[in-house]
């Protein structure tokens, strides 16, 4: 199996700690960064191969991670942007090194989903696309009001608005990068949307374990704070072994 990570991100909320060092090398807890509990959780699930699609101080990345051998991988490469390419641009760039079906995930989460199981759901799904979504609320921080012809007929006082969002970890298949031209950005949001319109809108993979956007500084807080319960559950198929 294989994955792709997208590491190339300036972190611009993560500032001062991404001003010398690469978001996915941000340390959480005593002894981990990111991206080593991400490689180890990959390994642990018999992923084999990973590319890193670097940029910002990418050389960090590279001496950081080496050939991947100390996680159990067999071959680690990279790919690096010269120019911001978006979420899915970088894939472009190794369309033809990659196998027909993969993982594809931000280098800034921490997260307990099975990446293994989502790829084989994906693949049985017959869709070019799944992803992973959380259930996240989100508070409004004022009353709102719905108004028609001038007259105010609803009110809602500091609402929590209920929303699936996504994890940053997608199952994906070679051929939803067809269509696009190589050296040229592309969002997310573009590929979902070009999907929606052609009728073939992604399949969803339901997750509701733990997840953390580490690109969040309040997330990122909350991950050190809690990394004594966290670390454990993280890491439990390499306690395991």
């Amino acid at each position: 199996m294989h994955a792709v990570i997208l590491a190339g991100g300036k972190g611009v909320r993560l500032r001062p700690y991404t001003t010398a060092l690469p978001k996915p090398l941000v340390p959480i807890g005593d002894q981990y960064s990111i991206l080593e509990i991400i490689m180890r959780q990959l390994s642990a699930r018999g992923f084999r191969t990973v590319t890193l699609a670097i940029g910002h101080l990418g050389h960090l990345i590279r001496a950081y991670v080496g050939d991947g051998s100390q996680w159990g991988l067999e071959r680690v490469d990279f790919t690096e942007e010269e120019s911001p390419l978006g979420t899915i641009g970088p894939l472009l760039q190794m369309r033809d090194r990659l196998p027909e079906h993969f993982v594809v995930m931000n280098g800034d989460i921490l997260t307990d989903l099975d990446f293994a199981d989502l790829l084989h759901r994906h693949t049985d799904s017959g869709s070019d696309l799944t992803v992973a979504t959380y259930a996240r609320q989100v508070k409004i921080d004022f009353g709102v009001l719905t108004s028609v012809g001038g007259r105010i007929v609803d009110f809602t006082e500091k609402p929590t608005m209920d929303y699936r969002v996504s994890m940053g970890v997608y199952g994906m298949s070679a051929r939803a990068l067809r269509p696009y031209t190589p050296g040229l950005p592309l969002g997310f949001d573009e590929l979902v949307l070009d999907m929606l319109a052609r009728g073939s809108g992604p399949a969803e993979y339901g997750f509701a374990g733990n997840w953390l956007d580490i690109g969040r500084p309040d997330d990122y807080d909350r991950a050190n704070a809690e990394f004594g319960v966290l670390g454990p559950i993280l890491l439990r198929e390499r306690q395991a072994a």
